[in-house]
């Protein structure tokens, strides 16, 4: 999926700025607590109205939401020389006012201008946007949306991980946003997005909700987007998705299209999550997010039969790191989490987003299959410290008999083994030497390097084992699970796949 976006598409993010997930230098998340007092937000959790005629009009939902929609505009003193932007792309958006860049011998210091939008969450003046629209940003300035009032504002802090940061404007009375539980909308749900698009002052823009929980862009860490054909562009960043009674479901983020501009794939950080962000940041000056300590993977229609799951959903444990929250608990590699705290869990991003919104000490609820078999388990989660955000002789192989794993060499792990690979010492199984390319094994994503830990939630100790478990089996699917570079899965190698 990430590949082919990269290929095909160009993600934009929707603010004339450019996106980095470096924390700001003047942020108070470096300080580890905040000067600033929790604000004082609207909050209306009911369900939408669904139940109605379609309107002529949605004047009374715009009113009630655009005032709390506000400009941003920030500067940035560029004291090094820099490259100017020099595609077709860049100068469409952006403009030609990047020109020649200061820093060049015998040029003054200049300052680059970038623009977007924030919305108004409290009464005595705190906003939500993006962290790409203030990024790096010197000056803040925000500016209400009729233009009556101009305001320097204080970055109260950022949180690269999910593109949002708070501003805060001294002044009162200002009108607020109502904030709605964005975990109710549904799919065919009229939205509306307010912003400053290109800097050609207030727009509203109307579409639905396209799809909820998307991910795999790359964007930002956690990934949970609400997907939009409202129309976005460049300058929206950081204004409001509001639903059909003007209630803030969605903080715009970026658009993803073939030519840069508008093509009705807009996405926006869901409501829930960025005002976990917000108060986090305005509490403690930093993102406090909690840690179950396990690795999962998402449970795929094939692993469903051999789990013995009703449902190709859920979120499988691959690993459970000793002495975390879940091995405490009792969590074990093999355990499908199908739900926490009574909310579904349908794949592993819902798990890892639900858990990193949950403040560390809190005790979650857990149903996993275990054996075919529901159990329930509770879990007091630990805190996510920032910096986890994280062929020789002896080689053997299967012979034709086995058809799933034919093509596949595997050696016992030994030192040089583990040296060359960088395998732990507490990492048991067999390291796969080589996987051939017409193999149904490679199709599923075995490469050699790869430990196999266990066949079909056997586990296994030596290349004698693996292959007797291998030959053992006699079903068109075998469940392998592997450690990768990339952390601990399972892989589900199915006959159909083979070659030729």
């Amino acid at each position: 999926m990430k590949t082919l976006l990269k290929s095909l598409l160009v993600v934009v993010t929707a603010g004339l700025g450019f996106y980095g997930g470096q924390i700001l230098l003047n942020s108070p998340l470096l300080a580890g607590e905040s000067p600033f007092a929790k604000p004082n937000v609207s909050v209306d959790a009911s369900d939408l109205v669904r139940a109605g005629r379609f309107t002529a009009s949605y004047k009374d939902v715009v009113d009630k939401a655009a005032p709390s929609v506000v400009y941003i505009f920030t500067s940035q003193t560029l004291k090094e020389r820099r490259q100017p932007p020099t595609s077709p792309f860049f100068r469409h958006f952006f403009g030609d006012r990047f020109g020649p860049q200061p820093g060049q011998p015998g040029q003054p210091k200049q300052k680059r201008q970038g623009l977007g939008s924030g919305v108004i969450i409290s009464e005595d003046g705190y906003i939500i946007t993006n962290t790409h629209v203030v990024e790096g940003a010197d000056e803040i300035e925000v500016v209400r949306s009729d233009g009556s009032k101009n305001y320097t504002a204080k970055l109260v802090g950022t949180d690269p991980q999910t593109d949002i940061a708070v501003l805060k404007i001294e002044a009162d009375n200002l009108p607020v946003v109502t904030i709605a539980d964005s975990d109710k909308i549904e799919v065919g749900d009229v939205v509306f997005a307010i912003g400053n698009p290109l800097g050609v002052g207030q727009s509203v823009t109307m579409g639905i909700v396209s799809a909820k929980g998307r991910s795999g862009f790359g964007m930002t860490e956690y990934e949970d987007f609400i997907q939009t054909d409202a129309s976005i562009n460049p300058g929206n960043s950081g204004g409001a998705l509001v639903d059909a009674q003007g209630r803030l479901i969605g903080i715009n983020t970026f658009i993803v299209s073939r030519s840069g501009g508008n093509q009705g794939l807009g996405f926006a950080v869901p409501a829930n999550l960025a005002r976990y962000v917000m108060d986090q940041l305005t509490e403690n000056g930093k993102v406090a997010r909690g840690l179950l300590g396990v690795v999962v993977q998402t449970v795929d229609p094939d692993m469903a039969e051999l789990f013995d799951l009703k449902e190709g959903k859920g979120a499988v444990i691959t690993e459970v790191s000793k002495e975390g929250p879940g091995a405490k608990a009792g969590l074990e590699a093999g355990d499908v989490v199908v739900e926490i705290d009574g909310k579904e869990v349908d794949n592993h991003r819902e798990l890892r987003t639900t858990v990193a919104q949950t403040r560390p000490g809190t005790t979650v609820r857990l149903k996993v299959i275990r054996e075919g078999k529901p159990k329930q388990i509770a879990v007091t989660l630990g805190a996510l410290k920032r910096e986890t955000l994280a062929q020789n002789e002896g080689s053997k192989n299967w012979d034709k008999g086995s058809d799933l794993l034919d093509g596949v060499e595997v050696d016992d792990l030994n030192s040089e083994q583990r040296n060359r690979h960088r395998i732990p010492n507490h990492v048991a199984g067999v390291i796969v030497v080589k996987v051939h390319p017409d193999s149904a094994a490679h199709a599923a994503g075995l490469r050699s390097g790869n430990v196999i830990a266990a066949i079909d939630r056997q586990p296994v100790t030596s290349a004698q084992e693996a292959i007797k478990l291998g030959k053992q089996s006699r079903k068109d699917k075998i469940l392998l699970l592997v450690r990768t570079p990339q952390g601990t899965r399972y892989l589900v190698v199915k006959k159909n796949d083979l070659i030729g």
